[in-house]
């Protein structure tokens, strides 16, 4: 990571009168570009390189300043990208600072941040499932945040960060803390109200644990008729024996429309060290109900992750995509992640 408060390193970034105001500014970021053949449930294959297999690729800017009396000012501004391209964003229409772009305080009484930020739910997730923050590759959050909703799955509103959004992270007390979330719906088209999210995660030696919940009801897009909010919750915990760290995770999903709908997900994994790397496996299971029919959704994750340096690695996976009525996907990949 570069670290620095010089006016003249940031320039390039429109943030000069910003890095002299700093007692410390980061520039950081994260490179993921995999090569392989794709192919999800229901779609044809497709060779090829996509950027963000295990992680999404991303370039920040942070900076603090001490206040004073334990008291800090902290900004971020995150710029998703695809690396393959050179793209802004995830996808076209992506807000440009949509990871995350915030000001707050961090003091004795925890953090407070005002903005976009990451929310609860999406680090919950993250957290308890053996292949992490994995768009490409982790069935904890495709099922979750991506469905299939071109074969039958039901879609996730919500997004992993929200505007215009007030986040509260609490002090740490003996391994257990909590995030709050909320945020103002300013007049967006179709929102019924405000959001609100939460989690509780706690980390004491080899076991952790964390319960989510959230509700939006503004910021959805292509919503169903009669829309009025969409609840989920979230239950994961994990287990490190040394020789195997075991991961579970339980998620329900539920949307208040004219028709009611509802996705239950479950997840277990398992992340194994060999070598410089470790031996990664998750399996999900999600099963959409829309009235008397139900969709199911199973994917199966292996692979294998080698560390190079303490920033840099190298992955090999195999996905395995199935979907209730269509033709099965199969999902070979290799990639290298960057940090700096």
């Amino acid at each position: 990571m570069f670290r620095t408060s010089s006016f003249v390193a940031l320039s390039f970034c429109g943030l000069a009168a910003s890095a002299q105001a700093q007692s410390s500014v980061s520039l950081y970021g994260l490179i993921d570009l995999a090569a392989g053949s794709y192919q999800t449930a229901g779609a044809d294959r497709q060779a090829g390189i996509q950027s963000g297999g295990m992680t999404t690729s991303y370039l920040g800017v942070k900076g603090s300043e001490d206040l004073g009396g334990g008291l800090k000012a902290r900004f971020a501004l995150e710029h998703f990208l695809r690396a393959d391209t050179g793209s802004a964003g995830r996808f076209t229409t992506d807000a440009f600072w949509a990871r995350n772009s915030y000001v707050g305080l961090e003091g004795e009484f925890g953090t407070a941040l005002i903005g976009r930020n990451t929310t609860p739910l999406f680090v919950s997730t993250l957290l308890f499932n053996a292949i992490g923050d994995s768009f490409g590759f982790s069935p904890s959050i495709r099922q979750l945040f991506t469905p299939s909703t071109g074969v039958g799955m039901l879609p996730f509103f919500g997004d992993t960060g929200w505007n215009n959004s007030l986040l509260y992270s609490s002090p740490k007390w003996g391994g257990l803390g909590f995030n709050v979330i909320g945020n103002m719906d300013e007049g967006a088209p179709g929102a019924t109200g405000h959001n609100f999210g939460a989690n509780v995660l706690y980390f004491g030696g080899p076991f952790a644990a964390t319960a989510a919940w959230q509700r939006v009801r503004n910021g959805a897009f292509g919503t169903p008729a009669g829309w009025e909010r969409q609840e989920t919750w979230q239950l994961g915990g994990s287990y490190d024996l040394g020789i195997v760290k075991l991961f579970a995770q339980y998620t329900n999903v539920a949307t208040t429309a004219t028709v009611d709908t509802e996705t239950d997900i479950a997840g277990v994994g398992a992340s194994v060290p060999i070598g410089a790397g470790k031996l990664i496996g998750q399996y999900g299971q999600s099963k959409a109900d829309v009235g008397s029919s139900d969709t199911t959704h199973k994917v199966l994750t292996v692979g294998y992750d080698l560390y190079l340096s303490k920033n840099t690695d190298v992955y090999a996976v195999y996905m395995s995509d199935k979907v209730s009525s269509v033709d099965s996907g199969n999902t070979f990949a290799a990639g290298m992640r960057v940090r700096f």
